[in-house]
């Protein structure tokens, strides 16, 4: 069974998250086909991306699967990850990429949405980050998507708290672009798609461009990169991440030591 469905609609693609008895959990197959369907879209030119859940859905997506993610003293996202991959190759992608929110946005598919250039949601949007419910050192990169789209302090809140962020307030933090009601958000988000899709595909793949290389114009010297990389091995090699992860194995809330 594929996992991503695929279709083109006048030259706007349609990417659906096609894995509800896992709640569209980010699979490393998924990922994966995710990644290699923005690579077939842009070989065909399509000029903009609509990604999505099935109609209706109440879990748009579980965020990463747990099942998979690597045991202590393993980068858990590391730069070669397929999550990873799938997330540079939406910044990438020479058009503009929309995630259509319906239902629940869980951990990494948090970040999926907002890396995403441009968010609708309806009112049953709401959206989670949650490593620290996991014990799970989260990346520069992923946390640069963050406040990039919301801001640093809604960020540290959202990675703070864990806590979902109900669909008005999303829309006010800048997460979704448009909060539309259930019945109108495919027609709604197709025609800003075709809108889009109208102007000079040149201008705006330049321009989207440009807002990346200017989004990631944050220096860094190298041993502060090197500081991130040992604070996040803190973590990974701990004794938080290793009880997360059988605490969720065993469906049981976590004990954290802080150590």
């Amino acid at each position: 069974m594929a996992l991503i469905l695929k279709e083109i609609k006048d030259n706007i693609g349609v990417l659906t998250l096609n894995n509800p008895a896992k709640r569209n959990a980010l699979s490393l197959e998924l990922c994966a086909e995710l990644g290699d369907a923005l690579t077939e879209f842009e070989a065909k030119k399509v000029l903009v991306i609509i990604l999505r859940a099935e109609k209706n859905a109440r879990v748009w997506s579980a965020g990463h699967d747990i099942t998979q993610l690597p045991k202590v003293h393993h980068d858990p996202l590391a730069y070669d990850s397929p999550m990873e991959v799938a997330f540079r190759k939406i910044q990438a992608y020479p058009g503009p990429v929309i995630a259509m929110i319906q239902g629940s946005v869980w951990g990494g598919s948090t970040d999926l949405a907002v890396t995403c250039d441009l968010a609708v949601g309806d009112e049953t949007a709401s959206f989670a980050i949650t490593p620290v419910k996991m014990g799970l050192p989260y990346n520069a990169s992923g946390i640069m998507h963050f406040i990039n789209r919301v801001g640093s302090n809604i960020a540290k809140e959202m990675f703070f708290t864990a806590a979902p962020v109900k669909a008005e307030r999303a829309y006010h933090f800048g997460i979704l672009n448009h909060l539309v009601n259930s019945a109108e958000i495919e027609e709604f988000t197709f025609k800003l798609a075709r809108n889009i899709a109208s102007n000079s595909p040149l201008a705006v793949s330049v321009i989207k461009e440009q807002f990346r290389i200017l989004s990631e114009a944050h220096p860094i010297s190298p041993e502060a990169f090197e500081r991130i990389q040992a604070l996040r091995r803190k973590v990974y090699n701990s004794g938080d991440y290793e009880e997360g992860i059988k605490a969720f194995t065993e469906k049981r809330k976590p004990q954290f030591k802080g150590e």
